[in-house]
C-alpha cells in the first residue's frame, strides 16, 4: 500500500489526469489482458487500448507500475473486474475524471466472454455516441466467433462424454470445467492458502469418487494441483484464464479453444477403455 501511494503521489506531483492533452482518440484501460482484447476487437481504432496486468501475472500478485498509473490518469474509461487489490485506491487517489466500469464475474466461458463484450460495446457506445454502430457490428463479429466455437466445443464434448468424467478442479477453472459438462466432485481454492489437511482431504474425497483428472489454474499456481494428481492417480491438467499465457493462446478464442484440447486430449485414453 505504501508503494501504491508513493507512486500515485508521483504521478498527482506530475500533474497527469484527464484526457491526455493531444489524443485524438480517447483512451481506454483495461486491467488485464482478457478485457483489453474485448475493447480491442470492439474499439478498433476508434479508441487507445492499454492493458495493465500481463497474462502471466496472477492478478492478485500485481505490483502497479508508474506507467500504470499515468495510464489511469489519462484514461477516458477505466474497465476492471473487481479483484484488483489496488483498483480502489487507484480510483479515489487519482481522481482522473474517468469513466470506470467494472464487469464481475467470470469471463472463462463463451457465454461469460460474450456478456462482456456486449456490456463493453454499450460502455463505449456511451463514451462515443456516434460511432455506435460500429461498436454493436464489431461486437457482433467478435462474439460470431465466440459463439461458433462454443457450439464445437460442446458438440465435442458431447462426443467424449465429459459429464461421465469425474473431475476435481481449482475453483477459478470451475466455469469453464463445467460448461463443458464435466463432472466437477470437489474443488479448491488458491495453492498459498491450503495445507497438507486440504491436500488429504480433496485426496480422499477424490479416491472415493474416482476422479479422472485434477485441473489447475496456470496462474495461480499448480504444484498443489500436481501432487493431488499423484495422490489420486489422477490425469493432471493445467488451464489458463488469460491469453498468451500458454502456447497457443493468443486471443480469447484460442484459449477456450486450447483449454478444451488439453481436457480433451487428457480424456480420450480413458473415454477408449
Amino acid at each position: 500500500m505504501l508503494r501504491t501511494g508513493l507512486l500515485i503521489s508521483l504521478v498527482l506531483v506530475i500533474g497527469l489526469g484527464g484526457w491526455a492533452i493531444g489524443a485524438s482518440v480517447p483512451t481506454v484501460v483495461a486491467t488485464h489482458a482478457v478485457f483489453g482484447e474485448f475493447v480491442q476487437a470492439v474499439g478498433g481504432n476508434l479508441v487507445t487500448v492499454v492493458t495493465i496486468i500481463p497474462s502471466g501475472f496472477c492478478p492478485a500478485n500485481y505490483d502497479l507500475r508508474p506507467r500504470d498509473i499515468r495510464a489511469v490518469a489519462d484514461a477516458s474509461l477505466v474497465i476492471y473486474s473487481g479483484f484488483e487489490p489496488w483498483m480502489d485506491t487507484l480510483r479515489s487517489s487519482l481522481k482522473s475524471g474517468a469513466r470506470v466500469l467494472q464487469l464481475k464475474g467470470n469471463w472463462n466461458t463463451p457465454d461469460g466472454a460474450v456478456a462482456k463484450v456486449d456490456a463493453i460495446a454499450a460502455a463505449l457506445s456511451t463514451l462515443l455516441p456516434d460511432d455506435k454502430k460500429t461498436f454493436t457490428a464489431n461486437a457482433a463479429a467478435y462474439t460470431k466467433k465466440l459463439t461458433t466455437l462454443a457450439a464445437a466445443l460442446k458438440q465435442q464434448a458431447v462426443k467424449l462424454d465429459v459429464a461421465a468424467i469425474p473431475v476435481i478442479c481449482m475453483q477459478w477453472q470451475v466455469p469453464f470445467v463445467s460448461w463443458l459438462g464435466f463432472n466437477v466432485v470437489a474443488t479448491y481454492g488458491v495453492p498459498e492458502d491450503l495445507s497438507m489437511k486440504d491436500l488429504v482431504s480433496l485426496a480422499t474425497i477424490g479416491k472415493k469418487k474416482h476422479a479422472r483428472l485434477v485441473i489447475d489454474n496456470l496462474q495461480s499456481g499448480v504444484n498443489f494441483g500436481a501432487k493431488l494428481a499423484q495422490e489420486i492417480g489422477a490425469v493432471h491438467v493445467v488451464l489458463s484464464n488469460f491469453p498468451g499465457a500458454m502456447p497457443n493462446t493468443a486471443t480469447v478464442p484460442d484459449l477456450f479453444n486450447q483449454n478444451a484440447l488439453n481436457l480433451f486430449s487428457a480424456i480420450t485414453p480413458v473415454s477408449r477403455k
